[in-house]
Formats: structure tokens, C-alpha cells, sequence
């Protein structure tokens, strides 16, 4: 299919056509199109693939449609039967993609597109010009750029998608006032459905030196290690993070362990990273390895995980953590402090407050009794309240509601 028409959209993966469209009773599966910007590596796309993989993708089909292009992350989806999408879309407006767009949703002929963030949601329209009766839009977070969310064109854009969005998708409370109170969307469309994680998947694990890591870390066992999972975004603020880091690495006596820092992820503000590591002497003791794909097996060796966000929605990278029973330092921003207990399972400070970030990483830096009092009760936090079998019953809710045409 790679050698596609002129003008038609490349698949990137899957094979398009009926596979995997009846279920074992012989019954036709309902379509969901998810409709992204790009299929990289990230929370948001993160929970779509989990969402995929899920018992879920046994009720529905999917497929993926990528404005710009799919990256390897793809290879994480489990299904044979998920078609994606790449329109390629140019810098720009790239007004060429929708009516391709068109074309290809009056192909699929899905029961629902499920667009996801601002880069997606004027799609919705094409989606309604295509007959296409179940409209879904998700706000994961803000960008870089306007991290607060309060760019005039960006909320004249949502007002004017707002008529043919059936249903709206917030994953924290502080998104969904923001939707209704700032953006002025009516509440009964907005619904919120935190992020959810594996609980299994992501839990506690022995790594004390008796037992041999089942990953290889640059780190020695006696090591200390303050640990972020995420991309590197300017939003992200990992300079903030390394500043906290640095200022508590200056203040630490000679004689104890040695403190590492760890920044598992990719993205645009690696040069700047890595220049600022030079700068600061501490190459020997930062490690940058890029995005991973065993997650689960590096996170129990963080001491803290410290996420300096100037906004969030619900991060996926720090539920995680808490669920292996790390505690976590984050700015008390966006959806933060929504899960976050400060002072019980782990610590909020001021965003660009790196002082305040180092005093509170040196909290569990110094004290390993404490750490483990507040990791044991963030996972007691993400078992209760952001589980993935809660998240995955939610959509599916949303999900048949749609089917049946009550938006």
C-alpha cells in the first residue's frame, strides 16, 4: 500500500480491508478513527496505544489517522487488524489534507473519529462533512507554546468546532473548568476521564545489590538516582529539573552517595540538554539515553522522579512512577496537583521554583524512610483512583453512547 496513488493517504501499518472486522460471534465490530497529529513518542499517544491493546479492541475496530507521519512507536500496538494513516501534512495550514481526509472517512466509514488535542480537532468538521455520526475530542494538555491555554485564536478555533464535537474528553478536572469556564463549552458535552495505568505492569521491585538489575543503568548499586520519564519539551522545563539537580549535587556532602540524574525520553530540547549538562560539569553523572522501551524496569530504580512541567494535564509518566512506588517532585500546575498529595505522596512546588525543587528532591534524596512511606501511598493513590481498567470502562461508555447516537 506504500506505493499509494498521488494524493492518497500512505498506510503505514496493517492491512487495510475487513480484517479483524467481526468479532467471534460473527458480529461487525463498530470503527473508531483516532485522529492525531502525529504517531511519536508521548503521554498522548502512549494512551491511545494502551487503549488499543486493551480488552477495548475487541468490541471496536481502529485505525489511526497521522496528519503527519507514524513513527516507530507503531510497533507497540498489538492488533494485526489497526490500520494507520499518514496524510503528510506540510508546515502550515496544509489545507491540501482534508479533502483526502474526506475521501478516506467516507472509505473507512466509521462509527466514531476520536480527535485528540488542538493540532487535531478542526478535523472534527471533515469528520461531519463525511457523515460520520459519533464526534469525540480529547484535550490532553497545552502547548509549549501557550502552556496556559489562553491563545485568542486558539479559542476562537475551539468555539467553532464546539457545534459538530459530540462529546468532549477532559483527562483532568483543571482542563475540563478550563474547557467550560475559559473556553465557554457547555458542561453537559464535557466529560472527564482521568489517564489510567497498568497496575501490574508498573509496580514495586526489588533493587537492592542482592538482586542483579534486570537493566542494564550506568548508575553503581549505592547510587541515588533522581529520574524524570518524558519528552524533552520546552513544557517540560528539563532545565529547571537539571538546575535543581546541579544546585542540590553542590550542597552534598563528598562522603555520601553518589547522586545521578536520569532523563529517559527525546525531543527538541536535547541539544539544549545536553549543552547545559557540559556547562555545568555534571556529564559524568547525568544520563540521557533517548526514549526506552523498558520503562517498567528502569523506574524502580529512581529514588524520586521529578517532572518541572510549567503544565500538565495528567501525566501518564508520573502515575506510572507512583504506581512502582516512587514519590514524585512536580510544580503544582495543570492537573498536578490532582494527583499528587503534597507532603503525602510526594511534593508540589512553584513552577520555575528551582530552590523550592532541589529542597524538595533532597527531602527523599536524605531521608530513604521517607521515600518509601510516600511511594507505598502514591501507588495506594493510583490503584484506588487511576486505574487503567476505570479508564478503559469510561471510554467504552463514551464510546457506546456515541454508537447510539446520544451525544
Amino acid at each position: 500500500m506504500n506505493g499509494a496513488a498521488a494524493g492518497s493517504p500512505t498506510v503505514a501499518a496493517g492491512n487495510p480491508g475487513s480484517a479483524g472486522a467481526t468479532g467471534a460471534t460473527g458480529v461487525s465490530r463498530p470503527l473508531i478513527v483516532h485522529v492525531v497529529y502525529s504517531l511519536g513518542v508521548g503521554g498522548l499517544e502512549n494512551g491511545l496505544v494502551n487503549l488499543i491493546n486493551s480488552p477495548l479492541g475487541e468490541t471496536y475496530r481502529h485505525a489511526i489517522v497521522c496528519l503527519t507521519r507514524a513513527s516507530a512507536f507503531r510497533e507497540r500496538l498489538q492488533r494485526a487488524d489497526v490500520e494507520i494513516f499518514e496524510l503528510h501534512k506540510p508546515a502550515g495550514l496544509g489545507l491540501g489534507i482534508y479533502p483526502r481526509l474526506w475521501r478516506l472517512l467516507r472509505q473507512l466509514r466509521p462509527a466514531i473519529v476520536h480527535t485528540n488535542n488542538l493540532a487535531a480537532l478542526e478535523t472534527q468538521w471533515i469528520a461531519a462533512l463525511a457523515g460520520v455520526k459519533g464526534r469525540v475530542h480529547s484535550e490532553h494538555g497545552w502547548l509549549a507554546a501557550d502552556p496556559q491555554g489562553q491563545n485568542p485564536r486558539h479559542r476562537w478555533l475551539r468555539r467553532v468546532c464546539d457545534p459538530v464535537v459530540g462529546t468532549y474528553i477532559a483527562v483532568s478536572r483543571d482542563i475540563a473548568r478550563w474547557l467550560t469556564d475559559f473556553i465557554g463549552l457547555p458542561a453537559r458535552k464535557v466529560e472527564l476521564v482521568p489517564n489510567g495505568v497498568d497496575t501490574v505492569r508498573f509496580a514495586p521491585r526489588q533493587t537492592t545489590p542482592l538482586t542483579p538489575p534486570t537493566v542494564a543503568v550506568p548508575w553503581p548499586a549505592n547510587a541515588v538516582v533522581i529520574g524524570c520519564v518524558a519528552r524533552l519539551d520546552p513544557v517540560k522545563a528539563p532545565l529547571t529539573l537539571l538546575a535543581a539537580y546541579v544546585a542540590l549535587l553542590q550542597r552534598r556532602p563528598a562522603s555520601a552517595p553518589p547522586l545521578w540524574l536520569a532523563w529517559l525520553g527525546d525531543g527538541p530540547e536535547r541539544a539544549r540538554m545536553e549543552a547545559a549538562v557540559s556547562a555545568a560539569g555534571v556529564a559524568a553523572r547525568v544520563w540521557l539515553p533517548g526514549a526506552r522501551n523498558d520503562i517498567p524496569d528502569l523506574l524502580p530504580h529512581f529514588a524520586v522522579f521529578g517532572l518541572a512541567s510549567l503544565n500538565e494535564g495528567i501525566s501518564y509518566t508520573v502515575l506510572e512512577a507512583m504506581a512502582t512506588g516512587v514519590p514524585v517532585v512536580a510544580c503544582a500546575v495543570g492537573g498536578n496537583p490532582e494527583i499528587i498529595t503534597s507532603g503525602a505522596t510526594g511534593r508540589l512546588v512553584p513552577a520555575g521554583d528551582v530552590n523550592g525543587f532541589a529542597d524538595a528532591l533532597a527531602d527523599y534524596v536524605e531521608t530513604p524512610t521517607l521515600r518509601q512511606q510516600h511511594g507505598e501511598a502514591g501507588r495506594a493513590t493510583v490503584v484506588a483512583r487511576f486505574s487503567f481498567t476505570a479508564m478503559q470502562q469510561t471510554y467504552a461508555a463514551i464510546y457506546a453512547r456515541q454508537c447510539a447516537g446520544k451525544q
